[in-house]
C-alpha cells in the first residue's frame, strides 16, 4: 500500500482506506469517552450512598460511645480522626474534579473531554512535578500514613488494604510500562490521559476513601464486640412479663445471662433482694441462661436485686456481677387512650387507636365514640364524621371489682392539600419533552403521616403561547402532545386543576390539589 510504483487510482483507494480506518477509530473513540463518562457516573452515585451509610455508622457509635464510655469513647475518637482526613482529602480531590470540567458546558457530554491538556498542565512542569502535582503525590502519602497511625498495630487486614488502595509505586515511587521501562507512578497514571479518564481515575481513588472509611469503622466496632465474647465481660439482663406489678401481686420474671450464650447454666448464685438474702429453691431456681426468679412483687416502689452468679469457663470458676432493678406500682384509677400515629384523628381516613387500661384485659375494656369500631384486642379504628372534636369513652373493672371509666377528646382535621406531581416529583420540575409526553400525572400528600392512594382523574395542560388543554386521566392525550411539541427549550409548561381522590374513599372531597411546573429542557 506503500508503494512508489501504484497507480493513481491505487493510491486513490489506500488513501480512502486510511481516511476511513481514521473515522472508525474516532467513533471507537467516541465509545470509550462515553463508558468512561457512565462509569464516573455509577462511582459518584455509589460514593454518596458510601457517604450516607458512614455517616449513619458514625451516629451509631456515636451513641454507643455515650451509652459505654468506658468501651467506646477512644474508639469513637478514632473513628472521628478517620473521618476528618476522609473528608479532607475527598474534599480536595471533589474540588479538583470541579475545576477539571469548570471550562465545559455541558459536563454530561463526555465525548468532547478527550483532551489531556488541563492534568498535563496542572501536574507537570517539563520533567518535574508542578506546585499541584506536589501536592497531589503529598496528599496521597499523607491520607495513607495518617490512617495508618490511628489503626496502630491493630486491624492488620484493614492497614493491607489502606497500603493496597493508595500504594504509590514501589520504594522509589516508579511503575514498569508494558515495555519495561520504568516510570513515576504519577506520570504512569495521569499523563497523557483523556480528561474524562483522569476525571473517572479521580472518582476512584474517593470511592477508595470511602470504602477505607467503612472498613475502618466496622473493623474497630467488630474488634470490640470479639472483645466481649468472654463471660467476664457479660452483663445480665432481667426479663419479665411486664414492667411492672401491683402492689402485693407476685413478680413474675428471670435473670438471664446477656448478649447470645443463652445455654450457659450457673453453678450457684449468691442474690439478695433490697439487702434480703435470697434462697435457691424458695425464691429462685437455676436454668439454662440464668436465674428464674420466684419472688413477690413487694410494696410500690423500686426494688433492686444484687449480687453475684457462678459459670464454670475452661474449667475455671467465673463470676458475673449482678445488679438489676424493678419497679411496682399501685394500682391505676384511670384508663389510657391514645392515638397511634399523632394526637388528632383525620376525616376521611381509617384513623388506628390503641385503647387499653393498665390491670384489665382487653376483652373485658369497652370503648365507645361516634365513628369507633374495634378490630382484636386494644386495636381500634376512628373514622371520625363532622365537626371539630370527638370524645372516646372507655370502661372497665378491675379485678378487685372497681370500675374505671376516662373521657378523652381528640381534634379533626381534614387531610392536608394534596401536591400535584409529574413523575413522582412535585414543585418545579425539569425534564426533556419526550420524558413529559409519556410521564403519570400524580397527586401526593407530602410528610403525612397516613399512606393514602390517590389517583387522578383529569387535568389541563397550559403551554405558554398555546390554548389551554383539558385532559381526562392522568397522561397527556393527542392534544396535549401536539401543545407540548410546540414548546420550546426553556418554556414553563403548567399542569393544574388536577382533579384527584382516594381510591378506596371516593366520596371524601379532598382539597385542592397544588399545580406543578415542569421547565423543558430540549
Amino acid at each position: 500500500m506503500a508503494s512508489g510504483k501504484a497507480t493513481p487510482r491505487q493510491k486513490m483507494i489506500n488513501l480512502m482506506y486510511l481516511i476511513f480506518i481514521a473515522m472508525l477509530a474516532l467513533n471507537m473513540s467516541k465509545e470509550v469517552l462515553a463508558a468512561f463518562g457512565l462509569m464516573n457516573e455509577k462511582l459518584e452515585a455509589s460514593n454518596n450512598k458510601a457517604t450516607e451509610n458512614n455517616q449513619a455508622f458514625l451516629a451509631s457509635l456515636e451513641t454507643k460511645a455515650g451509652e459505654d464510655a468506658a468501651k467506646y469513647e477512644e474508639l469513637y475518637k478514632d473513628a472521628q480522626q478517620i473521618k476528618q482526613l476522609s473528608q479532607e482529602y475527598y474534599t480536595w480531590l471533589e474540588d479538583l474534579k470541579t475545576e477539571m470540567v469548570k471550562e465545559i458546558e455541558d459536563p454530561t457530554d463526555y465525548q468532547v473531554m478527550d483532551k489531556s491538556d488541563y492534568l498535563d498542565q496542572k501536574f507537570f512542569q517539563g520533567d518535574k512535578l508542578g506546585p499541584t502535582g506536589q501536592e497531589f503525590m503529598k496528599r496521597i502519602v499523607d491520607y495513607r500514613e495518617g490512617v495508618l497511625g490511628i489503626l496502630g498495630e491493630d486491624f492488620k487486614d484493614v492497614q493491607d488494604a489502606v497500603k493496597t488502595r493508595f500504594k504509590t509505586g514501589d520504594e522509589n515511587g516508579k511503575v514498569a510500562r508494558r515495555d519495561g521501562v520504568k516510570v513515576d507512578w504519577i506520570n504512569y497514571h495521569y499523563e497523557g490521559f483523556p480528561l474524562i479518564a483522569s476525571l473517572t481515575k479521580l472518582t476512584s481513588l474517593q470511592s477508595d476513601i470511602k470504602a477505607t472509611e467503612e472498613a475502618a469503622l466496622k473493623a474497630m466496632l467488630q474488634g470490640e464486640l470479639t472483645s466481649q465474647v468472654s463471660l467476664t465481660n457479660f452483663e445480665t439482663q432481667l426479663f419479665s412479663e411486664k414492667s411492672a406489678f401491683y402492689a402485693g401481686e407476685r413478680f413474675s420474671g428471670s435473670l438471664v445471662l446477656g448478649k447470645t450464650d443463652r445455654s450457659a447454666k450457673p453453678v450457684k448464685a449468691e442474690l439478695t433482694l433490697d439487702g434480703r438474702k435470697l434462697s435457691e429453691g424458695k425464691d429462685y431456681e437455676l436454668k439454662e441462661g440464668g436465674v428464674e426468679l420466684l419472688i413477690g412483687a413487694g410494696n410500690p416502689g423500686d426494688h433492686e436485686i444484687a449480687g453475684m452468679l457462678y459459670y464454670m469457663q475452661d474449667g475455671v470458676e467465673t463470676e458475673v456481677p449482678v445488679k438489676n432493678s424493678f419497679s411496682t406500682i399501685s394500682k391505676p384509677n384511670a384508663a389510657v387512650i391514645s392515638a397511634d400515629k399523632m394526637n388528632v384523628v383525620y376525616r376521611g381516613v381509617a384513623n388506628p387507636m390503641t385503647i387499653s387500661i393498665p390491670g384489665i384485659p382487653d376483652n373485658k375494656v369497652n370503648a365507645s365514640a361516634p365513628g369507633l369500631s374495634k378490630r382484636s384486642g386494644s386495636n381500634y379504628v376512628m373514622n371520625p364524621g363532622t365537626g371539630r372534636t370527638v370524645t372516646i369513652t372507655a370502661s372497665g373493672t378491675l379485678p378487685d371489682g372497681q370500675g374505671i371509666s376516662t373521657r378523652s377528646e381528640f381534634r379533626i382535621k381534614d387531610i392536608p392539600r394534596p401536591a400535584g406531581s409529574i413523575r413522582g416529583e412535585s414543585g418545579s420540575v425539569q425534564m426533556p419533552r419526550k420524558n413529559l409526553e409519556i410521564s403519570t400525572v400524580g397527586a401526593m400528600l407530602e410528610d403525612f403521616d397516613f399512606d393514602l392512594n390517590l389517583a387522578v382523574s383529569g387535568f389541563k395542560f397550559k403551554v405558554p403561547g398555546q390554548p389551554t388543554v383539558s385532559v381526562n386521566g392522568s397522561k397527556l392525550d393527542a392534544r396535549a402532545k401536539s401543545a407540548l411539541a410546540r414548546a420550546k427549550r426553556g418554556d414553563a409548561v403548567q399542569i393544574f386543576d388536577i382533579q384527584a381522590y382516594i381510591t378506596n374513599n371516593k366520596t371524601y372531597k379532598l382539597k385542592k390539589v397544588s399545580p406543578v411546573v415542569v421547565e423543558i429542557t430540549n
